[in-house]
């Protein structure tokens, strides 16, 4: 029995027990559970990154403890700390790399804003360089906010048309 509300159904008069979904549904479900990060240490927030992977926080119960550092396995980038002008085309490179879908979480308050530096040398924010889809606030965040970020992103990319977004990428 399918309802409105629900994306994935099962229809019970169908013999070998069928489900039944939009291809949207089935492969949002997909890439919402099986987040790959690409962590961009850069500074102090890399430690609060490195926390989540940790038993007390448990990143893995949102299908993204596979930290990958190869940009050609991983689709979604957090940036953790300060962006220098020197860093910034490496992100960028980084990015570029990553394969389509893709998305970026900005964490902390240099990633977001620069943070306290305004200097000749920081990049204020990393959405200069490139699209950030999610921003964590904090000097440095706790490890609990990477996680309601993460499950944010996991929103948006539940609501997101799968399909046009293959066509076009």
């Amino acid at each position: 029995m399918v309802t409105a509300n629900t994306e994935l159904g099962y229809n019970s008069k169908v013999e070998g027990g069928v489900v039944v979904s939009r291809a949207d549904a089935a492969i949002n479900w997909i890439r919402t559970n099986s987040m790959w990060p690409m962590p961009m240490g850069l500074a102090c927030c890399a430690i609060e990154l490195m926390a989540v992977g940790g038993a007390r926080f448990d990143i893995a119960r949102f299908g993204a403890e596979v930290m990958r550092f190869s940009p050609r396995q991983a689709d979604v980038m957090i940036v953790a700390g300060t962006v220098t002008y020197k860093m910034a085309p490496q992100v960028r490179r980084i990015y570029d790399q990553m394969a389509s879908p893709k998305w970026v979480i900005a964490m902390g308050a240099c990633a977001s804003s620069g943070g306290m530096y305004r200097s000749y040398a920081t990049l204020q924010g990393v959405d200069r360089i490139v699209p950030v889809d999610v921003y964590v606030s904090g000097c440095p965040p706790r490890p609990e906010a990477l996680l309601d970020a993460l499950m944010k992103l996991q929103g948006q990319v539940r609501r997101e048309p799968a399909i046009r977004r293959l066509l076009s990428a």
